[in-house]
Order: structure tokens, then sequence, then C-alpha cells
């Protein structure tokens, strides 16, 4: 360990699991502990379940065509390897932060900070564009129920033709007030719409059973192979969002057991209803009805089960879904954020939590801040591809974690691990790389700049006031200490 020498920490320096665990109950600095199961496994299904299956399954129909049904199942597969490995580090390391302070137990101070810098990006731009998403199904659930719209002035960003984004500032600042007001209220409201969310998938599993036709069901596999896996390389990022559970580790109630539940939970329950819906509008519209839509299972009910009134009950089934997204991911970046400041890396006074209501107030203000200004100005269509690359190197990293902490701390308490390592993980690597691979190489570029400035901060100022360096300075750690007395 770097801080048991006499040497300064380099930048490869690791932190240990249980410094990282014991900060958790400093004063001022340690969350409260609120979170049970069932609201854990609605985070996982509230982050995962949002436009996804709204408008997916279309582009997913159009390429690989009945077997899109397939394309769902291999998708959830290629995500369960780096569920698993989630599941296993956010078991042992109950600590905010996610992939981020799980590298920084396993990889180092230097590689903590890039897929904590990534992340940052990749759940701030997220939040933004869903927002603006949010705001546009708004319109179109006012449409189909009351036949109003808002003015494109108020109602898209200046890169749509729009003057100033209303909508989405308005759900990024009423989240960001929700998450200021306390976990528990936010995993309560979270677990409602989730509810809703799912009612209203149920709705319309339900019509397109009773509708139910096996005709568009042949050819099954138009495209062949190459259309199945062409397509779930599309799907795959309707499942992100699993990951964000792993931030609420140190605010649940009993994380060994909840946390990996909450995990494999809620990829388990969304793909059964990923693939149950997929079957259903398969069985009430054709491939192409469904390609052809900007909302293909409103589309499939009008044309495919004749019930045009059905497109309000699916808009509005969309806008909360979206909001339900909107709060999970902000509440994950807000805890990354929070654990970054924590170890000095960012400003540590940010990471102040406030007493009346257990949550980190002014982190989370000025998050939200800042992402409602990006939602309502800032063009969003090219940078938000950098969610897609950030998410598959989180995923990665997160996945080389579980094999090294498998071999540098075989001692260290597993409540929960993952079978057949390495061999699962490498996969969750090998399916993250090669979905990494298929991005554009302008997201490449971008990423890499994003990384670079991010570099320049650092050692800039992360490693001047990291944590880790300010400890050794003044003397070894006590729990370094007494682990030292050990015989």
């Amino acid at each position: 360990m770097a801080t048991s020498s006499g040497q300064k920490p380099g930048i490869f320096a690791v932190r240990d699991v249980r410094s990282l665990i014991t900060e958790t109950a400093e004063e001022g600095h340690g969350l409260k502990k609120a979170v049970g199961p069932l609201q854990l496994t609605a985070m996982g299904v509230g982050a995962i379940i949002g436009t996804g299956i709204f408008v997916v399954i279309g582009e997913g129909a159009g390429v690989a065509g009945p077997a899109v049904i397939l394309s769902f199942v291999l998708a959830a597969v290629a995500c369960a390897f780096s569920a698993l490995s989630y599941a296993e580090l956010a078991s042992s390391i109950p600590v905010s932060g996610s992939a981020y302070t799980y590298t920084y137990a396993t990889l180092g101070e230097i590689v903590a900070w890039i897929i904590g810098w990534d992340l940052i990006l990749e759940y701030g731009v997220s939040v933004a564009a869903i927002a603006v998403g949010w705001g546009g199904n708004l319109n179109a659930f006012l449409d189909a129920a009351f036949g109003y719209t808002l003015p494109d002035a108020i109602a898209k960003s200046p890169e749509d033709g729009g003057v100033f984004n209303l909508p989405a500032v308005f759900i990024v600042l009423a989240i960001t007030l929700l998450l200021v007001r306390g976990v528990t209220e936010s995993a309560r409201v979270n677990l409602v719409m989730v509810v809703i969310k799912l009612a209203v998938l149920l709705f319309f599993i339900a019509v397109a059973i009773i509708n139910f036709g096996t005709g568009n069901f042949h050819p099954f596999a138009p495209s062949g192979v190459d259309g199945v896996t062409s397509a779930a390389a599309i799907i795959f990022f309707a499942y992100i969002g699993f990951d964000a559970v792993s931030t609420g580790s140190e605010e649940a109630r009993n994380p060994a057991k909840d946390l990996p539940l909450a995990i494999i939970g809620s990829l388990i329950i969304c793909t059964i209803f990923y693939v149950l819906t997929a079957v259903g509008a398969i069985g009430i519209a054709t491939p192409q009805q469904l390609e052809g839509s900007d909302a293909p299972l409103a589309a499939a009910l009008d044309e495919g089960a004749g019930i045009s009134w059905a497109a309000g009950i699916l808009a509005l089934g969309a806008v909360v879904a979206i909001t339900s997204v909107v709060l999970v991911i902000m509440y994950g970046q807000t805890r990354i954020f929070f654990a970054m400041c924590r170890d000095g890396l960012l400003p540590q006074r940010l990471a102040t939590v406030n007493q009346r209501y257990g949550t980190p107030a002014t982190l989370t203000i000025g998050l939200g801040v800042l992402i409602a200004i990006l939602a309502a100005l800032v063009p969003l269509s090219e940078i938000v591809k950098l969610v897609n690359i950030g998410t598959l190197f989180a995923f990665i990293l997160v996945n080389i974690g579980v094999i090294i902490l498998r071999r540098t701390r075989p001692e260290m308490h597993r409540p929960y691990r993952v079978p057949w390592s390495p061999v699962l993980p490498i996969l969750g690597v090998a399916f993250a790389i090669y979905l990494m691979a298929d991005l554009p190489i302008a997201t490449w570029i971008r990423f890499v700049v994003w990384l670079v400035v991010g570099m320049l901060i650092y050692f800039l100022y992360g490693y001047r006031n990291s944590r880790l360096r300010r400890e050794h300075a003044e003397g070894t750690p006590g729990w370094a200490r007494e682990e030292s007395d050990k015989p």
C-alpha cells in the first residue's frame, strides 16, 4: 500500500477498502442509510425503462425483423456479465461512487480520476438529453390527450429551432429539489413512477395478447444472425442504467444483501418486460409499421389493434418513464461527484452533507443548475453519443476490478461473488470492447478531448489535494496503524 510506505503516494496509489468504508461514518461527510431492497430495485428499473422500450424497439425491428425478440435477450446477456461484477463490488465496497470508487480500490488514483471524470460527463449529458426528451414527450402527451402543444420558442432548444427549452429546465430543477429533500422521499416518488410505467407496459402487453396473431413472425430473421447482433447493439443502450443502483451503496440499509438483489433483479425484471413487449408488438404490427413510427408502441396499438385513443396512455407512460430516469441518473451523478469531493480530488467542501436532509444539498443544487442550463441551451445531438462510450468504458474497468481484487485481496469479505470468475468478467470486457469498437471516430475524438481536459484538472488540483496524499503527509491513518499492530 502506498499509504503505508515512507514514499509519497504516486498517481497509481490505491485506496484501501477499509479506509473507504471508514470514511462513510465521518461526521458531516456520511450519508443517511435509508434505502431498502424494494426502493433499490425500483431505482434500477426506473433507470433502465425509459424512452428505450418506447422508441428503440422500432429501430431494432427495422434491422432484425421479428428476431428483434432475440436481440433483446442477447443485449440483456451482454449486460448481465457487467451487472454481476457491479453486484460483487457494490456488496463488498458499500461506498458512494460506483465505478469510480471501485477503480480507486483496484487500479489506482489516476485511473479512478479518469473514470470519475468520464462518469461526470456521461451522467450530466445523459440527464440533460433525457430532460430534453421529456419535454418532447410532454408535448406529445398534451397533443394526444388535449390537442394542445407548447410553442416551439419555449419547448425547444436553439439547436432545434426554439429559444429556451422550458420543460427541460423545469424537470431538472424539480428533480434537483426532490433529491435535496432526501433519498427516502426520492426513492418513494421513484417507486410510484416505476409502478405507473410498468402498468402502462402491462396495458400494452394485455391488449397485444387479446389481438395477437402469428402472421407477422414470418420470416422470423430476414437479416439472419447479423441482423440480430446489429439490433442487439442498438438495443443494448436501452438496458443501461442498472449501474446507477451501485451509486446508492452507501445509503442502503443492508448493502451486502440488497445491492446484488437490486442490480441483478432490476435487469431481470426489465428483460422480461422488454421481451414480452417485443413479442406483443410483433404480434399486432409488422416490423415495417414499428420502424416507420417515432412512437412504435402507440402505432402498434393504433394500426394493429385499432385503438387510436391508446396513444395518450403510451405518451403518458413515456413521460413518467423519462421522469424516473432523470431522477435516478441525476441521483447517481450527485453521488459520484460527492465521492470524488470527499476524496479531495475535487473541492472537499462540496462533500458536506446537509444535517437536516442528510444529502449533499449544495453539490446537488449546483449540479442541477448546470444541467438545467445545458438542457435549455446547449446542442446535445452530438455530445450525447459520449454517454455510450463512457458507460462501456466504466463496464470494462468494473469487470477488470473484480479480477484484480480477487487476486490482491482474496481474504476480503464478499457477500456476493461473480460465478466462474474470471471467465464472466472477461466476457463482460469483451462485449464492451466489441460495442465500443463500433462507435464513430468523432465520438472517440470528443472522448479523448474530454479526458485531456480532465487530466489537466487532476494534475493542477486533484493530485495536490488528494486525501490519500494529505493523510500520508500527516502520518499513517489509524486504520493502517491498527492493521500493522496485528501479528
